[in-house]
């Protein structure tokens, strides 16, 4: 199906485009599999601990699904989200997969001395950090 190559892809790269909002709502209540978790992880070498804090979920339940099922809602949007996000901060530090990590685990001040990773628990928090690295794109303090 023509709607889901973004998700088909297997390597997402550097200068890929982000899901838009209404596809993401769409994917997200059709259930991504549970295979993209990994795609998405590799884009900055993730933790599986990070990963599954991320979708709101424990390391053991997310390991417990077969590659071949379905995420639920909830977890399909924080993937989903996810990916933009770490698209976006590849394109913000240029590609440079290390340096996106440790700016994913460094504490901001714009987002009240906490990590972008730890914000990013609820859909609220993506839309924070996703802010913060609009604020970097245009140079301004973040």
């Amino acid at each position: 199906m023509e709607k889901y190559n973004v998700l088909a892809d297997r390597a997402v790269h550097y200068g890929a485009s982000h899901v838009s909002d209404f596809s993401v709502i769409r994917t997200s209540r059709e259930g991504v599999l549970r295979s993209m978790v990994d795609t998405v992880s590799n884009m900055v070498k993730l933790t599986d601990n990070e990963m599954a804090y991320l979708l709101g979920m424990t390391p053991r339940n997310l390991h417990r699904i077969a590659t071949d099922k379905r995420l639920g809602t909830d977890a399909s949007e924080r993937l989903l989200l996810l990916k933009n996000i770490l698209i976006h901060a590849l394109d913000t530090f240029e590609g440079n997969e290390t340096v996106v990590r440790n700016w994913l685990r460094t504490p901001v001040s714009e987002l009240n001395d906490q990590t972008p990773l730890q914000m990013m628990d609820t859909v609220t928090g993506f839309t924070l950090v996703d802010d913060v690295l609009g604020r970097l794109d245009y140079g301004l303090p973040a």
